[in-house]
């Protein structure tokens, strides 16, 4: 058979022109270091947006992926198997949770969660109880019930009739908070730190008076955990280092540490209310998915390696700093663990992107998150040596936009 020659330009042929991707094609990754069809290596802070929590082709998730593969793959929810219980399991023994439902991405899992929340509130409390509350910039995914509960219009607007009795606020606003929800609240839907929103950490007073107002007024908190969860912020979930639990919480990115899973998961009480048929997914829970996600859960979840997220953090925060101490172009470096974001100050202000495009000429993968914040989210595990070079190469990047 012919070997096809694939460039960029035939993404142009043959894709929908929703993306437009780097020129970049990468072939082969390994640990914390890509390279590209021409050979050239790249230092990976991106980490496909805080999915591959242990960098590429770990051996811990090639060899479940090897071992599950020669035994069953798939077959469908009209059975259970193995994986999937084991890992429901080490979910609900690592977290508040009692109950798990597998789906195959983040805005799946949301997709369950808010049509649990809006199920449980008609079963207990009726029909009039079916607000949802959401906050600006915030995002849960692309379906047109959670791009809806997603406080961004760009990603919202144009599709037609929105799905209903949705509102937002801002984030970090309790007063406006406080003003938003009644009685007639069913769910609140927050990222404990918000990703494509900027990286906005949410204060204690804050996050403590969303969790007390849900209580007040017998609304559902959902932490939506899919980029926060399986370790990013130095904790295996980010409600445990705030303190405070949510009802419903959704993972998924870093669960299958790049294999396609995702996962809501809630109480008891909560849960009886998604009976048979309410809700399901074919892939959903699949043995594949099901065995590379626990290896990955098993191997993020030890104290080493979330003791080692802290220490990658700092050995960031030290190196961001002393660039800025010599090029003077951000405002505060904003995030917890490793999600991490670099805010430019007004000299560059809406330069992301001029960042990202001179870090990959420098053999960098980074982030953005929006137009003024640098974004990174390297794998959990990535070698100290290689933050140092990643680094190295981002001085090298600003270097340029500085001198433009």
């Amino acid at each position: 058979m012919q070997q096809m020659q694939v460039t960029r330009e035939l993404f142009n042929d043959v894709m929908v022109p929703n993306y437009n991707p780097s020129e970049v094609i990468p072939v082969r990754g390994k640990g914390s270091r890509v390279w590209n069809q021409n050979g050239k290596e790249f230092i990976d802070f991106a980490g496909g947006i805080a999915v591959n929590c242990l960098g590429h082709c770990h051996p811990a998730l090639v060899n479940a992926l090897k071992e599950q593969g020669e035994k069953i793959w798939h077959l469908s929810n009209v059975m259970t198997n193995e994986p999937a219980l084991r890992l429901a399991k080490k979910l609900t023994d690592a977290t508040f949770a009692d109950k798990v439902y597998f789906a195959n991405s983040g805005a799946e899992a949301n997709e369950a969660a808010l049509k649990l929340a809006r199920r449980w509130a008609l079963d207990v409390h009726g029909e009039q109880k079916n607000q949802i509350i959401a906050f600006n910039k915030g995002f849960h995914g692309r379906t047109f019930f959670t791009v809806t509960v997603g406080g961004q219009a760009a990603y919202s607007d144009g599709f037609g009739p929105k799905p209903a009795a949705v509102d937002h606020c801002d984030y970090n606003d309790l007063a406006a908070f406080e003003a938003l929800i009644s009685d007639n609240t069913c769910a609140v839907m927050m990222e404990p730190l918000q990703g494509e929103g900027g990286i906005i950490s949410p204060t204690n007073e804050f996050i403590k008076g969303v969790r007390a107002l849900c209580d007040k007024h017998n609304a559902l908190l959902i932490f939506d955990e899919v980029q926060t969860g399986v370790g990013r912020t130095g904790d295996l979930y980010a409600y445990q280092g705030l303190g405070v639990t949510p009802d419903i919480l959704t993972t998924a990115k870093a669960l299958g540490g790049g294999f396609p899973i995702g996962a809501m998961i809630t109480t008891a009480s909560i849960a009886e209310h998604l009976k048979v048929g309410t809700h399901g997914s074919t892939y959903g829970g699949n043995p594949l998915a099901c065995a590379v996600a626990e290896a990955a859960f098993d191997t993020v979840n030890t104290e080493e390696v979330l003791a080692g997220v802290k220490e990658r953090e700092q050995l960031l925060r030290d190196g961001f700093a002393a660039i800025n101490d010599k090029y003077d172009v951000f405002s505060e470096v904003r995030g917890k663990g490793l999600l991490l974001g670099a805010v430019l100050n007004s000299k560059f202000e809406g330069r992301a992107r001029d960042f990202l495009v001179a870090s990959t000429k420098h053999g960098l993968m980074s982030l953005v998150a929006g137009t003024n914040v640098v974004r990174f989210t390297p794998s959990l595990v990535i070698p100290l040596e290689d933050i140092k070079e990643g680094l190295a190469r981002f001085e090298k990047a600003v270097a340029d936009v500085v001198n433009g």
